[in-house]
């Protein structure tokens, strides 16, 4: 049975600011940094038969700030892509969609929520077709989040009261016969 890592990266200056950033290709911060080097303490990269990173810089420097430097990117990991939200923080966006939820609006111009399900399972399949006893994928908030939802079999809708930190840690596994989450947002 394959455990699967999850870590979303490190802190940028749009995450900082609670701005929705896709496809906006940001560094991380001083701090980001900072953060994506004392994953070192907690990961020992030949533990893992399997790394996967997004596409994004933010997410692949995390990885290898953390010692990752041997891994694969997976398109499918890139985060949910916001459209005509992104650079927007959530309190913009409500001041023109009142009440707006990610989990139960989706984005104008951007990915729907079937679409990122689409992807991240792709992502569960192949993580539980791969056959090693550790995998670990570096991502970010939306994405990993249904990421964990498709590895769980929940409604996407849940999502919302999963939230993750910059630079966490979460593993997904099993307990008895029914998937699990091990570690939420350590």
């Amino acid at each position: 049975m394959t455990l699967l890592y999850l870590v979303r990266h490190g802190q940028t200056e749009w995450s900082k600011s609670g701005q929705h950033t896709s496809i906006t290709d940001l560094d991380l911060t001083d701090v980001g940094v900072a953060q994506a080097q004392s994953l070192r303490s907690r990961l020992d990269p030949a533990e893992f038969g399997l790394v996967l990173s997004s596409p994004r810089l933010r997410a692949r420097r995390t990885a290898e700030l953390a010692g990752f430097t041997d891994y694969e990117v997976e398109d499918d990991l890139a985060e949910w892509y916001y459209g005509d939200f992104e650079g927007m923080t959530s309190a913009q966006i409500r001041d023109k969609h009142h009440g707006w939820r990610i989990w139960f609006n989706g984005c104008p111009s951007g990915e729907s929520a079937d679409e990122v399900r689409a992807r991240l399972t792709r992502v569960v399949a192949r993580v539980r077709a791969s056959g090693v006893d550790k995998a670990i994928c570096f991502a970010h908030g939306h994405s990993l989040r249904v990421l964990a939802l498709c590895w769980l079999d929940f409604p996407l809708i849940f999502g919302q009261s999963f939230p993750l930190n910059v630079s966490s840690l979460s593993i997904l596994g099993r307990e008895k016969e029914s998937p699990a989450m091990l570690r939420w947002n350590s």
